[in-house]
């Protein structure tokens, strides 16, 4: 038995890289609007402005010396706020924006009840990673703003 194959002629190659760079095309067409798309946007509205007072609210923020560590379990999203005597801090005000790294979707803005020096809420969150827009401020006005990464394990 013998196996007769045709043979490779131009337009079967042309084929071939036609459709190997459209394949690649339309991949990157279709990444490039799923990033546009979930693009929450401006993070400010005037960064000029914003830089003006950077340095200054960073120092105050830093002054206070807080430290803030999430957990999360059993349905529940825990923030533990420590002062440099590794006391629970004097918070005033404390909320948070929660949601994923890549989008906007799922972000949360979850009601926090304080108890015994710990703020938690009841929240559902999916396995992977997570983003904490943390917002708080200290008993003498000082705003405290932090970025926390937290990663749900499932």
């Amino acid at each position: 038995m013998s196996v007769m194959s045709k043979p490779l002629t131009g337009r079967k190659v042309l084929m071939i890289a036609v459709g190997a760079f459209g394949i690649i095309i339309a991949v990157n067409l279709v990444m490039a609007w799923q990033a546009v798309s979930t693009f929450p946007g401006l993070e400010v509205k005037n960064s000029y402005v914003a830089s003006q007072q950077f340095d200054k609210n960073r120092a105050a923020q830093e002054a206070l010396g807080w430290t803030v560590s999430p957990d999360y379990s059993d349905g529940k999203l825990s923030l533990v706020v420590r002062d440099n005597s590794g006391l629970p801090a004097k918070v005033k005000t404390l909320k948070a924006l929660i949601g994923r790294t890549t989008h906007v979707r799922e972000d949360v803005e979850p009601k926090f009840d304080y108890v015994g020096g710990i703020f938690v809420t009841p929240l559902q969150l999916g396995p992977g990673a997570w983003l904490i827009h943390l917002d708080a401020e200290a008993a003498d006005g000082t705003h405290f703003r932090q970025r926390i990464d937290l990663f749900v394990k499932g």
